[in-house]
């Protein structure tokens, strides 16, 4: 009789591990699936570098707690409310960078919002519990205690799946949008305002234009003694950038892209016997004495 308990109580505990273990997994699939979120509704940062930013910005989120990456999403992507379509996106975008950003955001009316916020705390309550008590409050030693934890563990299980659903749904609408909005960005237009500066109506950033980044690339490679050739930047570039050339921003001369772009200093010297165009980047009001 008392090996028959014995064996009845094994068989019990393991029974109880492989629901435990269940629950972790389908927690596992969770944490992962929500990482993904909020790496995917909030990104920001230099177009030339975009990718080696994103892959920082998953780095940092893979460190995170279950509960701190449900403070991220409520209030950022879960927020109460009618969203502003006019509202603009927080950037630390620093200057003469072309800079990306964008912010997803799912509007929810009040009662939904509240609702959402206390469902996913509830699950962080029980994500902790099931990994650092569970063991206290059950007895798995006897039959009894175990049979307590596999009601819990399933119902737990259940409660999680159905989280995981959710989350799953608001994932894939999430994807979506943000499929749609990566496809407009292909378009030519988009393209050559996000890279070059160059506006659908024509109108030039140059601070951030691909003509002057590599201005100033040829400016670091021609310099001598603080001044450049406009004429030898030009056959720099051309050489180097053949797209980034005067009549893609309306201009006829290199000198001219220099005089437009109003961030660089023209100047005239006597070099070989000949006047000859410099330039170089205006100084800053913050560096002048």
């Amino acid at each position: 009789m008392k090996m028959a308990n014995e064996v009845e109580l094994r068989t019990l505990q393991q029974d109880v591990q492989r629901l435990l273990g269940r629950c972790m997994l389908r927690l596992q699939q969770y944490e992962r699936l929500i990482k993904a979120l909020v790496v995917a509704h909030k990104l920001s940062g230099p177009m030339n570098t975009f990718e080696q930013a994103r892959s920082v910005q998953i780095d940092r989120t893979a460190l995170k707690t279950l509960g701190t990456l449900v403070g991220q999403l409520l209030g950022s992507y879960f927020v109460a409310g009618e969203i502003d379509p006019n509202e603009e996106t927080e950037t630390n975008s620093p200057e003469n960078i072309n800079w990306f950003a964008m912010q997803m955001k799912l509007g929810l009316p009040a009662a939904e919002f509240a609702r959402v916020e206390s469902e996913l705390k509830e699950l962080v309550r029980l994500r902790n519990n099931l990994v650092h008590h569970f063991i206290d409050q059950h007895d798995i030693s006897s039959t009894g205690g175990c049979r307590s934890a596999q009601e819990t563990l399933i119902s737990a299980y259940t409660l999680i799946d159905q989280h995981f659903g959710q989350l799953r749904q608001w994932a894939e609408a999430m994807m979506q949008a943000r499929q749609a909005m990566f496809d407009a960005l292909q378009s030519e237009e988009v393209i050559e305002f996000v890279v070059n500066g160059i506006s659908p109506n024509g109108k030039v950033n140059w601070d951030g234009s691909g003509i002057v980044r590599a201005l100033r690339e040829a400016f670091d490679a021609l310099v001598v003694d603080e001044w450049a050739s406009v004429t030898e930047a030009g056959r720099w570039v051309t050489k180097r950038y053949p797209e980034e050339l005067p009549a893609k921003y309306e201009c006829v001369s290199w000198r001219q892209v220099v005089h437009q772009a109003h961030i660089f200093e023209l100047r005239y010297f006597e070099m070989d016997g000949k006047r000859t165009a410099c330039y170089r980047e205006k100084e800053c009001p913050a560096k002048s004495h």
